[in-house]
This record gives structure tokens, C-alpha cells and sequence, in this order.
């Protein structure tokens, strides 16, 4: 594949008709329905999005050699990645960080602001640098979690398959310290009104979700069965109405429920 043009539209024409010569005829690729995303044994869909086409091409051969995965198509930059999205409507968008013309951020950014709420889209985000102000700046534009491209391809599969079943990637402790580092230099945000609908005991909850704690460790914590944690973790998401873990987390530091370096669990 030719390397990314510096006009946009030559660069999708490159990369759509890769797309569209190796998609698979699963009956996916079509403009959704509101029926084909509810069956339960449909392979997950990805789309790849990074101006680099050798790193495209390694990531697509990863994937494609799994069950249960398929590629939706290739993205040679930002707004490639937002028009194959509404087209093809994957379940999970490799994003890398920073590409040109439109950059990974704002492509996230449009990806969830047009997504269908009956077929959120989750978005991984391609980095070569661990933990930079980049990284914060995509959990806030709405992403899943965050993978660096050195990755092996055994963390790589399992990411895509934990945040098609609606998981945040990064792992509480790891979430914490992410978001610690850079909250301290954000400005404040009102708090959202959906958070007086959460019960004493989901903002108890919330909180520890929060500061890092695992379901586990929130119902020793509590005193709870991990059922009833999970329980409440799902109503909390669905009230704040974000999409998972990571997206709570960075809301809770936003909104001031828990502030950069506190520690105390209740």
C-alpha cells in the first residue's frame, strides 16, 4: 500500500478500496439496521486507523488470524477514520494518537458524538509513548483505554475483545495514576446533574471505583457481594451515562467527587 498523500481524499481513496477488497461477507459493511448488532455470536469488528501503513498492515494481520474478529477496513488518517466509522459502524476503533489532517483525539471526538446508542463504538487509542498528555486528552475525547504499538499480540487481542463487551482497557491502579497525573492540571468542571440520581450507597460505590478499586476490593470495602457491586457499577454507568470504568473515572476527578492524590477509601 502506498504511503498516506498529503491531500485527505486521495489518502481514504487509498485506504477504502483496501477496505472494501477485504471485507469479509459476513453481512457486516452495511448501514446499520438496528437488528444485525443485537445477535450475540457476531465476531467483533475493528477498524485500523494510523498513517503508518506497515503498522496497519501488522496489526491487521494480528487480528484477522483470530476467530471471532474480523477487519473492518483500514484509515490512513482522522477523517478517513470518522467517515469509515459511519459507513461501517465496528464495534472497536484502533486509533492512533497523533496522525495528519485530523488527529486521533478529534477523530474520537466526532466517532462518539455521531455513534448510534444502540451500537456504541469503543475507541483504543495507538500510542508510542506511555502515559503523555495525549493520552489524558483521548480518555477525555472519549476513549476506552489506551495501547502502546509495541504491543504483543496477545495484549492486543484481548484488549479488542475487552472493550467490544463494553469494558474500560486500563486497569484500575493504572487508570488512577493516568488520570492523577494530569487532572491536577485541568480546570475544574461542574459536576453533571445525573450525579444527585445516584443513590448514597452508588455514590459510596462510585467513589472507590474511582480511587482505583477493583469490584473485589470495593465489596470487602463495603461490606458487599461482588454481585451487588457489579450491580451498582452498572447502574452508575448507565446514569452517568458513560460507557465504562475509564470514562467513570475520568468524570469522577472532573466533577470533584475524588480529587488528585486522595487516597482515603470513605
Amino acid at each position: 500500500m502506498p504511503a498516506p498523500q498529503a491531500s485527505s481524499s486521495r489518502a481514504i481513496s487509498t485506504c477504502s478500496s483496501r477496505m472494501t477488497r477485504r471485507w469479509p461477507d459476513t453481512g457486516y459493511g452495511q448501514p446499520m439496521d438496528g437488528s444485525r448488532w443485537a445477535e450475540p455470536d457476531a465476531p467483533v469488528s475493528v477498524l485500523i486507523a494510523d498513517d503508518q501503513a506497515l503498522v496497519r498492515a501488522g496489526f491487521r494481520a494480528i487480528l484477522e488470524d483470530q476467530p471471532g474478529i474480523v477487519v473492518a477496513g483500514e484509515a490512513c488518517d482522522g477523517r478517513d477514520a470518522i467517515d469509515l466509522a459511519r459507513k461501517r459502524r465496528p464495534d472497536v476503533v484502533l486509533m492512533d494518537i497523533q496522525m495528519p489532517d485530523v488527529d486521533g483525539i478529534q477523530a474520537t471526538r466526532r466517532i462518539h458524538a455521531e455513534a448510534d446508542d444502540r451500537h456504541p463504538i469503543a475507541v483504543l487509542m495507538l500510542t508510542t509513548f506511555d502515559l503523555n498528555e495525549y493520552v489524558y486528552e483521548a480518555l477525555r475525547a472519549g476513549a476506552s483505554g489506551f495501547l502502546l504499538k509495541d504491543v504483543p499480540p496477545e495484549e492486543l487481542i484481548a484488549a479488542v475483545r475487552i472493550v467490544a463487551a463494553g469494558d474500560g482497557l486500563i486497569a484500575p491502579a493504572i487508570t488512577k495514576r493516568l488520570i492523577e497525573q494530569f487532572a491536577r492540571a485541568a480546570a475544574p468542571s461542574a459536576p453533571p446533574r445525573a450525579l444527585g440520581e445516584l443513590t448514597p450507597r452508588e455514590l459510596e460505590v462510585f467513589a472507590l471505583l474511582a480511587r482505583g478499586l477493583s469490584n473485589g476490593e470495593i465489596a470487602a470495602e463495603l461490606v458487599l457481594s461482588n454481585a451487588t457491586v457489579k450491580t451498582h457499577v452498572k447502574h452508575i454507568l448507565a446514569k452517568l451515562d458513560v460507557r465504562d470504568r475509564v470514562q467513570a473515572v475520568v468524570l469522577a476527578y472532573e466533577a470533584g467527587v475524588v480529587t488528585p492524590g486522595d487516597t482515603s477509601r470513605g
